[in-house]
Formats: C-alpha cells, sequence, structure tokens
C-alpha cells in the first residue's frame, strides 16, 4: 500500500507542473485577447508612452485595429504596455488625426515625407491622403517659383539667347554707369521699371523667358527677341542739357513696354512650330502708335528686310544747345 500511495503521489506532483505549463505559455495570448474587452490602451513606441482608446485606434482599417481586435500579434510588457518598435516622433500626430479625421501637417518637407512613412506603416489611409495632397501642393509652389538668371558676360547672354526655345524679356539696369546725378524722379521711375520687371515675370513665367542683365552700358533699358534674335528695344534714360549742368532721365514707359512684352508671345515656341506669323512684327501695324515723349529709330537690316524697333524718350535740350538746322525744342 506505502508503494502504491508513493507511486500516485509521484503521478500527482507531476501532473501539477504539466497544468501550470500551458498557463505560461498562454500569457501573451490571454493579454492580446485582452484588448478586445477593454477599453482603454497603453501604446508604448520607441519609448514615447501614449494612453488612448480602443475606439479611437480602430477608426479606420489599420494596422492599430489589427492590434486592438488581436488580428496581429503585438510584445506586451510585464505592466501592460503594447510595445511597437517604431519612432514615437510623429505617433501622436497619427493619433490626433484618428481622433479628429484631420491635424495639422509640418510645412517641411523632410519631416512630412517621416510623417507619411509613420503613416504608411501604420496603414492609415486617411493621412497618406492628406500628406500626399501636402506634398503634392509644396510642389506645385516650388515649381511656381521663378527662376531669373542674371547674366554676367555677353557671351552668357548670347549663348542663353541663342539656344532659347522661348522669347526673351531682357531688363537691362546698372544704376551705377551713370556719369551724371539723376533728375528728382529718376530714382522712382528706376523702381517702377524694375517692379514691372517682376510683375511680368509673374504673369508670364513659363511662356518669356526672363533675364535681368546688372553689368551692362545701359542705366535702364528693355530689349524683346524671338528666333535669337533682337525684335525690339525701349531705352528708359535720356540726358537733360540743364542751365548749369546735365542730368541723366530715367523714364517709365509702362504702356510700351506691356505692349513689347505681349507682341513677344507670338514668338513662343516659335522654333518648334516655324516661323509663322513673324511677319507681323517686322515692322509696325497701322493701329499701333508711341507714347508721349517717346521716339523710334530703326535699325539695320538684319536677315533681309527684318529690322529692330528701337523706342528711345526724346532727348531734352535747352534752346541755346540746339544743332544747326534743328527746329523741334523738348522742355521739362
Amino acid at each position: 500500500m506505502s508503494a502504491e500511495a508513493s507511486v500516485g503521489s509521484h503521478a500527482a506532483d507531476s501532473a501539477q507542473p504539466a497544468a501550470s505549463q500551458p498557463s505560461c505559455q498562454n500569457t501573451d495570448e490571454q493579454r492580446n485577447q485582452g484588448l478586445l474587452g477593454s477599453k482603454y490602451i497603453k501604446l508604448n513606441v520607441g519609448g514615447s508612452l501614449h494612453y488612448t482608446t480602443v475606439q479611437t485606434l480602430s477608426k479606420e482599417d489599420s494596422l492599430l485595429r489589427s492590434i486592438c481586435n488581436g488580428g496581429t500579434e503585438v510584445t506586451i510588457d510585464s505592466e501592460g504596455w503594447v510595445v511597437l518598435d517604431r519612432s514615437g516622433r510623429h505617433f501622436s500626430l497619427v493619433l490626433n488625426f484618428l481622433r479628429d479625421g484631420s491635424v495639422p501637417l509640418p510645412e517641411d518637407h523632410r519631416e512630412l515625407g517621416e510623417v507619411l512613412k509613420e503613416a504608411q506603416y501604420y496603414r492609415v489611409q486617411g493621412l497618406v491622403q492628406h500628406c500626399l495632397s501636402a506634398m503634392q501642393k509644396q510642389k506645385d509652389v516650388f515649381e511656381s517659383v521663378c527662376r531669373i538668371p542674371m547674366l554676367t558676360s555677353a557671351k552668357e547672354e548670347q549663348k542663353m539667347i541663342a539656344t532659347c526655345r522661348k522669347a526673351v524679356v531682357k531688363l537691362q539696369n546698372n544704376r551705377g554707369n551713370n556719369k551724371y546725378s539723376y533728375t528728382s524722379n529718376s530714382d522712382d521711375n528706376l523702381l517702377k521699371n524694375i517692379e514691372l520687371f517682376d510683375k511680368l515675370v509673374l504673369r508670364f513665367n513659363g511662356r518669356v523667358l526672363f533675364v535681368k542683365d546688372v553689368l551692362g552700358d545701359e542705366i535702364c533699358c528693355w530689349s524683346f527677341y524671338g528666333e535669337g534674335r533682337k525684335i525690339a528695344e525701349v531705352c528708359c534714360t535720356s540726358i537733360v542739357y540743364a542751365t548749369e549742368k546735365k542730368q541723366t532721365k530715367v523714364e517709365f514707359p509702362e504702356a510700351r513696354i506691356f505692349e513689347e512684352t505681349l507682341n513677344i508671345l507670338i514668338y513662343e515656341n516659335s522654333r518648334a512650330s516655324g516661323p509663322g506669323g513673324l511677319h507681323l512684327l517686322d515692322s509696325r501695324g497701322p493701329g499701333s502708335s508711341l507714347g508721349a515723349g517717346q521716339s523710334e529709330e530703326e535699325g539695320g537690316a538684319v536677315g533681309g528686310d527684318r529690322r529692330v524697333r528701337r523706342i528711345h524718350v526724346r532727348r531734352h535740350i535747352m534752346h541755346d544747345e540746339r544743332g544747326h538746322g534743328q527746329q523741334t525744342v523738348y522742355k521739362d
């Protein structure tokens, strides 16, 4: 009897650890299944601790919902925190998107890319689309930025104009190239010319190549090019002969500059489409006229009958400095 008792007690002792072993193996399973019935969940994302609800994480068909309903195996530490091996830098942004349906995104392109990566990892499609839309807007803004080449030599200018497939508008602006003093309104008019250049760049960006030359010989002069050659020129400077001294005067023929810019649009992509219609700009139409205080000169023939229209402000002189036989006197 004692032998049978010892055998029975030994069998009972061996059965007890066997019964306790499955409970240890199923600890993680029980904890993971415990998320199904719990209202709150604790997340440890790369050391960043977040306390939220299962309802929030289940708003979208994402990896976080799969974690909550037991579809994805997770690691739970001894304190009940669900451990996710990801950076926690942008996880609060992911949570806020799930809570509110929208969230302000970072303006920095690199940070926005990081948020997109996190949204793709957690499979939060709403946030993914939100990030992609923001990146597309940034791309559109970058593409609309106007890039104006700054010429530093005549060779650069000739090469650029000769190889450009678009019409070219160039502003030559060199205030320092003046041996006389300026009239009272010259500085304001010079600034107005520069401001008009910026406005034209914004209006016709992509259709016309705009070039600013700050090292040329002219103080303020507009040039218009098509098919690699100069079509028109508007010079905005003149010399004023005062009683005791000479002065440089800068004009602002806004209407004339804008008209020549519109005329040059006919050369848009003209090298690819052929020279059709270019003869319309070779001679002035019957409806065009010069603005007040302007005169026009025809340059020498270039490439047949094609000429360069040069529009200059008139030269103001005093009576005692007129040339012999000159009939017209222009005064301020």
